[in-house]
């Protein structure tokens, strides 16, 4: 009944209002049963119904639900093990970033050797025009876009885009191709690729990323190592309960070339926002 009940839920989160018996067939539950639970969870406060056309949608009590979760770092921390799994596949630190206001904010970093650099810190917060946070832009709210690209942006390096025009036209081949391959456009020298991280209702609340030198991700590497990133922010995505897309992408490593450094080579070395608590065992 517990699991009927969530069914039930994340129905409403994608696709509320709707009615009882749209409901009951889509979560393969008898009407009677469906209406018994809803009447169960509005009681608690986590589904409202409008009497004057019969329909469901989620309580008020998510409001509170949803703040919590965020105040646990309840998405950092969801991202552990796919940030690892990531780290190890490209052999590069791993990122997840969302969106904060008219910025960028990283909230979980797995690196996967000390030795390497790290381009951004947990907490640090950059622009969303420039880098990989432009695919956070691009499925941000229109009102959120039209207010960013009428201000003066700011130029980090030469390879910095700061034409609005080119920016608005990005976006949309962003949304179109589902990945994100920067180069140079906050940091010198740092190539980087992305994909969307969705939630249960299909929303993008954030962008799992890699990033390193230049000199290690020459062509093609970048393009062969964007089946690896969409792989793990897939697989977050159906973690946070999106299932609209079942084909999940099974990425496997990318081949090295005999002698060539073992940038692979994994350690425990995972950082989140603090408060979270993190369970790490050694990879490897």
């Amino acid at each position: 009944m517990l699991e009927r009940g969530i069914d039930l839920l994340e129905l409403l989160a994608k696709e509320g209002p709707i009615g009882v018996a749209e409901l009951a067939k889509k979560t393969d539950c008898a009407p009677v049963t469906a209406t018994r639970l809803l009447r169960v969870l509005q009681t608690k406060g986590f589904a409202v119904c409008d009497e004057t056309n019969s329909t469901w949608r989620l309580g008020a009590r998510w409001n509170a639900f949803a703040q919590a979760a965020v105040e646990q770092d309840a998405l950092a921390t969801t991202a552990l093990p796919f940030l690892t799994a990531l780290g190890v596949a490209a052999g590069e630190n791993a990122y997840l970033r969302v969106r904060d206001g008219m910025a960028s904010e990283t909230i979980a970093v797995y690196r996967t050797d000390p030795t390497l650099r790290v381009y951004t810190e947990v907490g640090a917060r950059g622009p969303l025009h420039a880098g990989t946070s432009r695919m956070l832009l691009a499925h941000a709210p229109e009102a959120v876009q039209t207010q960013l690209l009428t201000q003066r942006l700011p130029r980090f390096t030469p390879a910095t885009r700061t034409d609005p025009t080119w920016i608005a036209a990005d976006l949309q081949r962003i949304r179109a191709r589902g990945y994100l391959i920067t180069a140079d456009e906050v940091v010198p020298g740092a190539v980087s690729v992305g994909a969307p991280v969705r939630d249960a209702s299909g929303e993008v609340v954030a962008v799992m990323f890699i990033s390193a030198p230049t000199m290690r991700m020459r062509p093609p590497r970048p393009r062969a190592l964007v089946s690896v990133v969409q792989d793990a922010a897939a697989k977050l995505s159906h973690a946070l309960g999106y299932t609209r897309s079942e084909t999940m992408i099974t990425a496997q490593p990318v081949p090295r070339k005999p002698g060539a450094p073992a940038w692979s080579m994994p350690s425990p070395a995972m950082t989140i926002r603090p408060g979270a608590q993190p369970s790490m065992s050694r990879v490897g």
